[in-house]
């Protein structure tokens, strides 16, 4: 089969378009024939090597967290899905990703992809729609009625984020370029802060419950951020190289968000989709060939939205 991997870290020219030995599933886990996988930022860095400590891989590594396909083959003892099935997943992050024709899952992280749309477009739901759902809920523990800032909210995870708190009952303020803003708006979000015009800070005239920074901000603004939280509200950060803000005396809880797969709440999100309240959006639907060539972009900071890699010849 075919797969994109790097044998060394380095810059994007370590990525190499290559015949690869079909992997066979073990207990527990499905060989899925790929439909698609999408870009992550995290993936960049895994591949520069610099995220060794928390997230080892052994070389040579194929990237690809998300993965929508079609169950191929299925482990001893694995229940529940069956050949031919339409799933997606978030895959373990030290394993062989889904740039490839066949990859395996361990059966516990696949949900059954959403009928709605496109299967290769589903890919594009499993890490950041997670990672979206769990800020809100499991840490930011949203409920209706709230008011949410979301800061980044022009990016993948924000888009869900922003369809996400809308549906939960929030009030949404959410901060966007001119180049996002409608689609920010379309999301639902309720006030949109132009970021480039306007210090988000001296926008948000009242407090809110819960702060979901997804933006490279500067270490200022992101300590900032805690006074425009009222006392016992959270704020959850997922640009981890960067301590979320907390206020103890205001008991402002300040959490890093580290996104774990979870095939229950995928099959949630899937369902949403389904039922037309959740919109899955794609920048761009690129071949495989291309993972180097939109590695290189991300690196040049050219990659706006969410890039799908199409797999073909399986």
């Amino acid at each position: 089969m075919k797969a994109v991997r790097f044998h060394e870290f380095g810059s994007p020219e370590v990525l190499r378009y290559e015949d690869v030995e079909q992997p066979v599933p073990a207990a527990g886990e499905v060989l899925v024939r790929v439909a698609a996988t999408t870009f992550n930022p995290v993936e960049g860095n895994i591949r520069l090597g610099v995220m060794q400590g928390p997230i080892p891989v052994e070389l040579p590594h194929t990237p690809g967290l998300d993965v929508a396909g079609t169950v191929d083959a299925l482990g001893e003892g694995v229940e529940g899905l069956a050949v031919g099935d339409e799933v997606i997943g978030f895959l373990p992050m030290t394993k062989p990703g889904a740039a490839a024709e066949y990859v395996i899952a361990p059966a516990a992280v696949l949900a059954r992809a959403p009928k709605g749309i496109p299967l290769a477009d589903a890919a594009a739901l499993p890490v950041v729609g997670l990672t979206a759902l769990q800020a809100l809920f499991d840490h930011g523990r949203l409920e209706a009625g709230q008011r949410v800032l979301v800061n980044g909210a022009g990016g993948p995870v924000g888009g869900y984020a922003v369809q996400l708190a809308k549906q939960a009952g929030a009030h949404v303020i959410a901060t966007a370029s001119p180049r996002s803003a409608e689609a920010v708006r379309s999301a639902g979000a309720d006030e949109v802060v132009d970021h480039t015009t306007t210090s988000v800070l001296s926008a948000v005239t009242e407090q809110v419950d819960l702060v979901l920074n997804l933006a490279p901000v500067d270490p200022a603004v992101l300590n900032g951020l805690v006074a425009v939280v009222r006392p016992g509200g959270v704020v959850v950060n997922t640009t981890i190289w960067m301590p979320a803000p907390s206020d103890e005396d205001r008991d402002v809880r300040g959490i890093n968000l580290y996104v774990r797969s979870d095939a229950e709440q995928l099959a949630k999100l899937a369902a949403l989709v389904d039922s037309g309240e959740l919109r899955v959006d794609v920048a761009r639907r690129v071949p495989l060939t291309e993972v180097p060539a939109i590695h290189a972009q991300a690196a040049s900071g050219e990659v706006r939205g969410k890039v799908v890699f199409l797999v073909s010849g399986v």
